[in-house]
C-alpha cells in the first residue's frame, strides 16, 4: 500500500514462523549463488580458489545487501515473503525505513563477522606459537559467547515474536509486512479433480491384477479375425511353421499345442503361465500339452 502526500504507511507484524521462513530463504539463495559461482571453475586446478574463499564469499555476499537490504530494506527471502525491515528505533509506530549506519552496520556484521570467522579459523589453525594459541584462545571464547547470545535471542524471540536473529536486536531493525495481509480465497477445485484422479488411479492399481488381459487381448483378436474370415495362404503359412499365432513372426524354438497353428516356445509357455485355460487365438484349440514342431525347410525357401 503506498502512502500518500499526508499519510505513512502503517506496520503489520510478521508471524514467528514468516521470519523463520525467510531466513531459510535466504540461506538457500546463498548456497544457490555459491554453488553456481564455483561451477564456473570447474575446469580449472582443484583447489584454485581455497585459498580466497572467504573474501570472494564476502564479496558475493557484499553484492546481494547492495541489491536487498541497502536498496529495498529487505532481503530475498524477506522480499518473497511481503517482509520487510524497519527502524524499531522510530518513536512512532508507522513504518520508517532503515538508516543509513544501520544498513551499514549489518553489512559488518553479517558478511564482515562471517569473513572474520572463516579467515581466523584458517590462519591461527596454522600456528604454533605460544601468542598465536593465546590470541586463538581469545577468539574461541569470543565465537562461543556469540553462539550462547545467539541461542538465548531466540528463546526470546520464540517468546516475543519480534527480533529473529540477534544483528536485529542490537540494530533495533524489525521485520514487518509490506502491505496489510487480506484473507486469501482458496479454491478447491484442483484440490477436488487431484484427489479424485489419484483414488481412480488406486481403483486401477488394485483392479488391473485382476484382469487376465493378455486373455482378453487374445478373445478380442480372435472376434476380430474369425477362423472363417481367414484366407487360404495364411492358413497356409501357419501350417508351413514361417509364422507364429502370437506374435506373427518366424517362430522361434517352434512348438504345436494339438492344433494346425505353430508358435514361439516363448510366447505359447510365457501365455500359458498367465492363463492356465490358454485357448489358440486362431481355432479356439485349448491347450493340452506343448509339443516341438519337426520340419525341414530348404534353404531356397527361406529367401522365396
Amino acid at each position: 500500500m503506498a502512502s500518500g502526500p499526508g499519510k505513512e504507511k502503517s506496520v503489520n507484524p510478521v508471524l514467528r514462523i514468516s521470519q523463520l521462513d525467510a531466513l531459510e530463504l535466504n540461506k538457500a539463495l546463498e548456497q544457490l549463488v555459491w554453488s553456481q559461482f564455483t561451477s564456473c571453475f570447474h575446469g580449472f586446478k582443484p583447489g584454485a580458489l581455497a585459498h580466497f574463499e572467504p573474501e570472494v564469499k564476502a564479496f558475493l555476499w557484499l553484492l546481494l545487501w547492495r541489491f536487498t537490504v541497502y536498496s529495498k530494506n529487505a532481503t530475498v527471502g524477506q522480499a518473497i515473503l511481503n517482509i520487510q525491515y524497519k527502524n524499531n528505533f522510530s518513536q512512532t509506530e508507522k513504518y520508517q525505513p532503515l538508516s543509513k549506519h544501520q544498513k551499514l552496520w549489518y553489512l559488518i556484521l553479517t558478511v564482515g563477522g562471517r569473513w572474520l570467522e572463516e579467515r581466523c579459523y584458517d590462519l591461527l589453525s596454522h600456528r604454533q606459537l605460544q601468542s598465536f594459541c593465546r590470541v586463538k584462545h581469545y577468539v574461541n571464547f569470543g565465537a562461543g559467547l556469540v553462539k550462547l547470545c545467539t541461542l538465548v535471542n531466540f528463546l526470546i524471540f520464540l517468546q516475543k515474536g519480534t527480533f529473529a536473529t540477534l544483528t536485529e536486536r542490537v540494530l533495533g531493525i524489525r521485520s514487518v509486512f509490506c502491505k496489510p495481509q487480506s484473507v486469501r480465497q482458496v479454491g478447491f477445485e484442483y484440490m477436488n479433480r487431484e484427489l479424485l484422479w489419484h483414488g481412480f488411479a488406486e481403483f486401477l492399481i488394485y483392479l488391473l491384477p485382476l484382469i487376465n488381459v493378455q486373455k482378453l487381448k487374445l478373445k478380442l483378436s480372435s472376434w476380430c479375425l474369425p477362423v472363417a474370415g481367414l484366407c487360404d495362404s495364411e492358413n497356409t503359412l501357419a501350417a508351413q511353421g514361417r509364422e507364429c499365432s502370437l506374435c506373427g513372426e518366424w517362430p522361434t524354438l517352434p512348438h504345436t499345442m494339438g492344433c494346425p497353428h505353430v508358435f514361439c516356445y516363448y510366447c505359447i509357455k510365457s501365455n500359458y503361465l498367465v492363463d492356465m485355460c490358454f485357448t489358440c487365438p486362431k481355432c479356439g484349440s485349448e491347450l493340452h500339452g506343448l509339443q516341438p514342431l519337426k520340419y525341414k525347410i530348404e534353404m531356397t525357401e527361406l529367401h522365396a
